[in-house]
């Protein structure tokens, strides 16, 4: 029995023999990993206690008893039977053979039932640290499963609000486009009021009110567009971040997914399980690139920055409907002022053309009482012709008396009187007749431009009342709802 025991140490070339090929070879028989003697507690080294057994002679099993009991010097006897010489041992030796091999078999189990118990503790205690640090790996797993389940939620949720606010930021954006789109048409109705207030006539063309205010109204429409502008600027610059924001939220939720499921699957997985094999070496290669503390920092940095932009988007949404109402009132306000003083111009000019018609009809009732004045006139002219006819005759008539009759009677003198009374009488009536002409020709020059004034005013109040008032009637503002650029309802 004690011959069986074999050593690898010395007996190499045997143990090559009985090594198992490559592809049989168990995980622990892996040459390529370096591994120490290990002892179980309380038990000595098995090279310091088994005998190495390398012949089967007694010599070895005497030991200390032995003598040189090889063949070689053994006694030779001669056997008479066969007639050959042999060797022999004595009975001595024989019972000293016997007596080694109960000792040693003595010594070989109770050192094979120490070692089996050793080895039973030994199995025992390596079961039992297996089993636990398997059960503390698997409890391990379930609190970093617990851990990306709940930073995992934690993503989702700002990744939802993220993608609320992009939307509801989209949605101010699109209104403000919409607004500075809108602008445009109260720019353009305003500039064509002042095209149009250009052709005005004469004196019409006055830098009134309604000038001024039609001039305001285009500057603050102007600097209202540049102010959405702005803001537009900022929505785009702002959802650029924002969608910065929720692409690293979503890579770090899908990451996050990922390893939930790996680990999740390793929670799940035991002895029993398959798919579980021997992996050579793995457990030196350690490809991490983060700790606890990071791994939790990145995650939190990444929900900080979107609620950081989350903040500024809804500043920025603000701001927008700040500046849309803002820019909606001062436009509101300027349109009204415009049409005030548009309506208080068409008043204006309305009431001078009346008055101007007004005294047109009064001119022209003069002319024709001047033309009736100068007719009267040439007429009484023109009868005094006659008388003048009448005495002149007289006077040449007597002329032609004779002698002593040509007396400078009171006769003679009332002819001569009355000759330079009609004169007098129609150098009177032609000055009547001449200043009478002029004033007529002058009521005249005055009617023209009575008529000219009058057509000038109608053509400013064709200009005000119908051209711009009357595109200013599609101006985008309702004034029982107020501004136009209607806000959102978040």
């Amino acid at each position: 029995m004690s011959c069986e025991i074999k050593c690898t140490r010395r007996c190499p070339t045997r143990y090559e023999k009985e090594r198992p090929s490559a592809c049989n070879m168990a995980y622990y028989d892996n040459p390529a990993l370096v591994r120490t003697r290990s002892c179980t507690p309380i038990t000595p080294e098995m090279s310091k206690i088994l005998p190495y057994v390398t012949d089967k002679t007694i010599s070895r099993h005497l030991g200390s008893y032995g003598r040189s009991m090889d063949l070689g010097h053994a006694k030779n006897y001669f056997n008479p039977a066969t007639r050959t010489v042999y060797s022999r041992y004595n009975p001595n030796d024989w019972f000293l053979s016997n007596s080694c091999n109960y000792s040693l078999s003595d010594k070989e189990r109770s050192f094979a039932e120490r070692l089996r118990a050793d080895a039973w503790r030994a199995v025992k205690e390596t079961d039992a640290r297996t089993r636990n640090r398997q059960n503390d790996v698997t409890k391990r797993l379930g609190e970093r499963v617990y851990d990306i389940t709940f930073w995992k939620s934690e993503l989702n949720n700002e990744i939802n609000a993220m993608a609320t606010e992009i939307e509801n930021l989209k949605e101010y954006k699109r209104t403000c486009e919409k607004a500075l789109a809108d602008t445009a048409n109260p720019l353009h109705i305003a500039e064509e009021c002042l095209m149009n207030r250009e052709k005005r006539q004469g004196i019409d063309l006055v830098n009134d009110d309604v000038e001024k205010s039609l001039i305001k109204e285009v500057d603050v429409i102007k600097k209202c567009q540049a102010k959405m502008k702005k803001v537009l600027d900022k929505a785009y610059v702002q959802l650029k971040m924002d969608r910065a924001a929720q692409h690293a939220l979503e890579i770090d939720a899908k990451d996050k997914h990922h390893a939930q499921g790996l680990d999740d699957r390793m929670q799940q997985l035991r002895n029993s399980s398959a798919g579980v094999g021997y992996i050579p070496g793995i457990e030196n290669i350690d490809n991490t690139i983060t700790i606890p503390e990071s791994w939790a920092r990145y995650t939190q940095e990444n929900i900080a920055r979107s609620q950081k932009e989350r903040a500024s988007s809804e500043r920025l949404r603000g701001e927008i409907d700040s500046t849309l109402r803002q820019c909606a009132n001062d436009m509101w306000n300027n349109f009204n002022a415009v049409n005030n003083s548009f309506n208080t111009r068409v008043r204006e000019t309305t009431d001078a053309r009346n008055k101007l018609q007004a005294h047109l009809q009064k001119t022209m009732q003069e002319i024709f009482d001047m033309e009736r004045n100068i007719a009267l006139l040439r007429k009484a002219i023109q009868d005094k012709e006659q008388p003048m006819k009448v005495a002149q005759t007289r006077l040449d008539e007597r002329t032609r008396r004779i002698n002593v009759e040509l007396c400078n009677d009171p006769v003679m003198k009332s002819l001569q009187r009355e000759v330079n009374e009609i004169r007098e009488s129609v150098r009177i009536l032609k000055e009547r007749l001449k200043s009478s002409e002029l004033s007529l020709a002058r009521l005249m020059k005055t009617k023209a431009t009575l008529e000219h004034d009058i057509s000038v005013k109608d053509n400013s109040l064709k200009i005000d009342s119908s051209f711009c008032m009357g595109m200013r009637k599609g101006f985008p503002m309702d004034p029982k709802v107020g501004p136009i650029f209607q806000m959102p309802i978040c």
